[in-house]
């Protein structure tokens, strides 16, 4: 797995218009949730916000499907966080520094 070798990302999101809305940007390492009342709890909050369209469950190591199959879960924790406002076109940064 190619995050075994390098696991620092980068994360986007953001909407598809060009005048208005945000896109953001996180910056940081990502690590492999593995925790099983963690996991447990991630389930819980997809599968409410996905009106219950989100089919899979918590197992020691990831999410499995009815289908079968493990998908992965990892957290990533942030050190640089860019925003970006579309129409008024401004931007903002967040650096995190461990003290």
């Amino acid at each position: 797995m190619n995050l075994d070798n390098n696991p620092l990302v980068v994360l986007t999101t953001g909407c598809n218009q060009w005048d208005q809305g945000l896109d953001v940007m996180v910056e940081g390492e990502a690590r492999l949730v593995t925790d099983g009342v963690v996991l447990e709890r991630l389930a819980g909050e997809w599968a409410k916000k996905w009106d219950g369209r989100w089919q899979f469950e918590a197992t020691d190591g990831g999410f499995r499907h009815e289908a079968g199959g493990l998908a992965l879960v990892f957290a990533v924790r942030p050190t640089k966080v860019l925003v970006f406002s579309k129409g008024s076109f401004c931007h903002t940064r967040h650096l995190h520094q461990d003290r």
